[in-house]
């Protein structure tokens, strides 16, 4: 356990090294200046450094536990996608009947993962606010999501009709025909009397439920984090790390003259203390900042999204083999890289 802890605080040391080298460059520049330079009148006030801090501290922690709640949202969200899944499919298999009954199972299931394919494939979408993706620090790692290496039609064909795949590319909103044409495969089935009058309306539920998933999902999707909190927050933090040097260095020169009578050397490189305790700080507030924005657009397609590739692909799985096929012809688990689960 520690080790992995270890291994966890070197790579987010690694993710925030450029930071942390600016960091480094600031406080050297500062220092120098009053070190080498008559500048021990240019300083701030521990008062309203106390206050920046304290509203940088806020707005840091609201943007964070707003974050969260869309990440644990988005979440839900997909876990009710697994269990309505998981019903649609042992509905469909009891409730169906009559003469060829297997195939018409065998095309609504198909179908629901085509719907689960094209919805995953919709989260992954850039928007042009999503730029946590781009960042080298986030793309030097080389791991992507299956949706950026797959087109969605390639990835549909194997679940759908040839009719069906040109309806649905006649549409802009790929997972809203599907569902579509499942509820109007349901209605023909009702008219065929393979499915009873109060199966239909069961199965037509939850086709408005998959309406009501697809809706939520879809809103987080589309709706960023707002930008003026978002921006408002990042201005703030960095007008804190750009003042904090001009009351934490002349301090510490305080303290070093503190000392000069009892340790005089010392007190003459106590000023280059301030570089460690400065980064710290600064590498705290920035890195806890930069989480937040890590986690605003959970179906970006970064390492710290919801594995909506891993949920779809695994309702596949358990629906292909309750329909009885053989293992060897369904697809395996999308595997994790570096960890990673997409």
């Amino acid at each position: 356990m520690y080790t992995g802890r270890i291994y966890r605080f070197v790579d987010m040391a690694r993710w925030t090294r450029f930071e942390t080298l600016g960091f480094l460059l600031i406080i050297l520049v500062w220092i120098s200046a009053y070190y080498f330079l008559d500048l021990d009148w240019l300083r701030i006030p521990w008062t309203p450094m106390a206050l920046i801090g304290t509203a940088v501290a806020f707005v840091i922690g609201f943007q964070n536990n707003a974050v969260y709640g869309r990440i644990w949202e988005a979440r839900k969200i997909w876990g009710g996608i697994v269990n309505t899944s998981r019903t649609f499919g042992v509905f469909v298999q009891d409730m169906v009947s009559g003469e060829d009954s297997e195939r018409e199972v065998r095309i609504l299931t198909y179908r629901h993962i085509a719907w689960m394919t094209a919805l995953r494939h919709a989260m992954r979408s850039k928007k042009l606010w999503e730029t946590t993706s781009s960042s080298k620090t986030n793309q030097e790692w080389g791991i992507r999501p299956p949706e950026s290496k797959s087109k969605v039609f390639d990835d549909l064909k194997p679940y759908l009709s040839s009719e069906d795949l040109e309806y649905v590319k006649d549409k802009d909103n790929y997972q809203t025909a599907l569902l579509y044409l499942q509820s109007h495969h349901l209605k023909k089935l009702k008219k065929q009397n393979q499915i009873w009058e109060f199966s239909f309306l069961e199965l037509e539920a939850l086709i408005q439920e998959l309406f009501t998933l697809q809706g939520q999902t879809e809103r987080i999707k589309n709706f960023p984090y707002p930008r003026q909190y978002a921006t408002l927050n990042h201005y703030f933090m960095w007008l804190l790390l750009l003042l904090l040097p001009l009351a934490l260095v002349p301090q510490f020169m305080d303290l070093g003259n503190d000392i000069a009578e009892t340790h005089p050397f010392l007190s003459q490189l106590f000023i280059w203390f301030t570089a460690p305790i400065y980064v710290a700080v600064a590498w705290m507030f920035h890195t806890m900042e930069r989480i937040g924005r890590t986690g605003e657009n959970p179906f970006e397609g970064t390492s710290n999204d919801v594995p909506i590739s891993t949920i779809a692909r695994g309702i596949e799985i358990d629906l292909r083999q309750n329909l009885g096929e053989d293992r060897n012809q369904i697809p395996k688990q999308f595997e994790a890289e570096l960890g990673v689960q997409f």
